[in-house]
Parts: C-alpha cells; sequence; structure tokens
C-alpha cells in the first residue's frame, strides 16, 4: 500500500501531525508512506525511518506563473506512485485540490473549524472525519482521521526517533555533557508572543543559584540574533547564544538533551513536547487548549487578565501593550522552574 500524507506547513503543525505517521507505519508496516512538505522544513523529516520519499513545496509564491512548472512536475511524480490512499491534513484549497489531483483510489480529510471547514477544501474528499471542537488538540484533531481508515490510535509510539550521528555531532561540538542545560526559546512568529527580554535576562539571574552546573543555551532563528545576544550577555559565562547557528536536527538533539525548556508559543515548543522533554510555556495572545505543548497543559503559564486573553492577534491594542506577557514575571516561572530542576 502507498499512503500520501499532505501536511506542508508550519514546523509545529507538521509536528503535531506526526503521530499520524507513526500509527499509520506501526499498523501498516509494509506500506510505503510520502509526505508532501514545505521545503524548509525538509530537514525535519529527512531520513525518517517511516517514509519512503518527501515531496518538496515551495509555499513562498507558489501561485505564481514562474511557479507553475515545478508545482506540475511534483504533481507528476505523486501520480507516478498510485497512492492508494491521500491523507489532507493541512484542510485548505490547495491542499485539497492537491490531494484530488495526486489521483488516489481514495482521498480523506478532516472537516473542523481549522481544517478542512475554510476555503471548501472538503468537497475533494471521499471520507470526512467527524468534525470536532476547536478547542481539541491539534495532535488529536490529526489522529481524528485514522479510525475512518481502521488504523487505531494509541501513544505507544516514538515521536521523534534519535538521529545518532546529530547528537554525537551535537555532544562533541558544545561539549554539553559537562553541564546540565535549560534552553530558552525567546523567539515567535508574532511580536505579540514574545515574552519580554528583561524577563529573561532577570529570569537567567535568579536561575543562577539553583545549581553551578546549571547552563543556559539559546536557541532560535536568524531572526532571533538579538534577541539571544542580549539574553546571553546577562550570564555570559553561563550562557551558550545559538540563535541561527543550529541546523532543525541539532535544534532537535539540544531540545532531546535538556533538563527543562522555558519558551514562547513557537515551533521548537512543540518539538519538545514531543520530545516529552518539561517545559514552561509563556501563552499570552493564543489559546493554549488547541495548540500549547501537548500533553503539558498543566506547564502552560497563561494570565486571565487583561480580559482581552486571549485575542489571538498579531497586534495588540491594549491600553497596556503586551501586558497578558509582561505581567507574568520572572518569579513565576522560577517557581515552576524550581518543579522540574529539583530545587
Amino acid at each position: 500500500m502507498k499512503i500520501l500524507i499532505l501536511k506542508p506547513s508550519s514546523l509545529g503543525d507538521v509536528v503535531h501531525a506526526l503521530p499520524v505517521l507513526r500509527l499509520l507505519k506501526l499498523h501498516l508496516p509494509k506500506s510505503e508512506i510520502f509526505w508532501w512538505l514545505e521545503s524548509s522544513l525538509a530537514p525535519l523529516l529527512a531520513d525518517d525511518p517511516d517514509l519512503a520519499g518527501v515531496f518538496p513545496f515551495q509555499r513562498n509564491g507558489w501561485s505564481a506563473p514562474r511557479q507553475w512548472p515545478q508545482m506540475w512536475e511534483c504533481l507528476r511524480a505523486m501520480r507516478r506512485e498510485r497512492f492508494d490512499w491521500a491523507l489532507d491534513l493541512q484542510g485548505l484549497a490547495r491542499s485539497g485540490i492537491f490531494a484530488w489531483l495526486a489521483n488516489a483510489e481514495l482521498v480523506a480529510g478532516l472537516d473542523n473549524p481549522r481544517e478542512g471547514g475554510r476555503e471548501g477544501a472538503r468537497m475533494y474528499y471521499d471520507i470526512v472525519a467527524p468534525r470536532v471542537s476547536g478547542a481539541m488538540h491539534a495532535v488529536d484533531r490529526y489522529l481524528g482521521i485514522l479510525p475512518q481508515l481502521g488504523v487505531p490510535v494509541h501513544n505507544n509510539f516514538q515521536w521523534l526517533p534519535e538521529r545518532p550521528r546529530v547528537a554525537a555531532q551535537v555532544r562533541e561540538k558544545w561539549r554539553t555533557e559537562t553541564a546540565r542545560w535549560v534552553v530558552l526559546l525567546p523567539g515567535a512568529r508574532w511580536n505579540t508572543k514574545l515574552w519580554p527580554v528583561g524577563h529573561f535576562q532577570e529570569l537567567i539571574r535568579l536561575m543562577t543559584p539553583l545549581g553551578e552546573k546549571l547552563r543556559f543555551v539559546i536557541l532560535g532563528g536568524k531572526d532571533d540574533r538579538a534577541l539571544g545576544k542580549a539574553i546571553a550577555g546577562t550570564e555570559p559565562a553561563r550562557c551558550l547564544d545559538l540563535t541561527g547557528q543550529t541546523s532543525l536536527p541539532e535544534v532537535i538533539e539540544w531540545l532531546r538533551l535538556s533538563e527543562l525548556v522555558i519558551t514562547n508559543d513557537t515551533g521548537p515548543m512543540h518539538i519538545a513536547a514531543a520530545l516529552r522533554r518539561p517545559v514552561v510555556a509563556l501563552f499570552g495572545p493564543t489559546d493554549p487548549a488547541g495548540t500549547g505543548p501537548y500533553g503539558q497543559r498543566e506547564n502552560v503559564l497563561q494570565l486571565r487578565e487583561p480580559l482581552c486573553i486571549p485575542c489571538m492577534k498579531g497586534e495588540c491594542s491594549y491600553e497596556r501593550p503586551l501586558a497578558c506577557l509582561r505581567d507574568i514575571t520572572p518569579g513565576m516561572v522560577l517557581d515552576r522552574a524550581k518543579q522540574f530542576l529539583g530545587a
């Protein structure tokens, strides 16, 4: 059997969809499973033991005429595989169209407010999973497609298998075994999701007495370099600023070896949750019910005031800008961190 999963973006969403891949492969071990994925995320699934291949998708400018030849070739490659099933977990018009044009024997999708219920995607499906509440976590929404295919749902799988070569490179390159590492993730796609840099700086000062071997590694993309530099400057001897300097596989292995992850609402937070590393997640304008760290809802710090929480907006119009995050104090985060660091 050949199966195509369509979930091209974003990082957190693709991580949320990985249990579908794992359970399909466990139930159908002889199946060949492919994934339609945004090119920038290809390292996440490179050499994945459960995948037979990846079809890269150029998200930026995908509808521009200059991209049409590449899109057509991708579609032709899909059709040559003669898929038995195509599973659309993105639930938007373009993913529904691609699932249909891939010419699989059966096309299955979701019918939720976030996936399938928008842009008319469900019209391309042969099988539709029952509609669920938008408050259900994304992982469970995606898993809802499997019972429709006769695939049992359970949690006996490894979400992100270790990459021994990458893990060894991380240990050798940064000599990680000499310290107890706390990962800080100060970036996010929206400015309204950013816990203040000054709060991260004060948190490091407060956590320093918790242990002589305690160290902080700051991870993020190139856009987070200014944040990383400012935070690391608080305690240069205890901080390792790697913003913009690590590959996605290296980020995964850094998170795997950490004792604790203190994070904004950002993609790598979901990787930490998938690796079952303890997190302290700082939430302001977004709703952790649907997209918080899976299985760690109790580790989310989110205030009840201002009453606009969660506004789900990328711009803040409150009279005290970003009060939803500014009012989460470093002391509050310290109290949570102590629970995981044995202090």
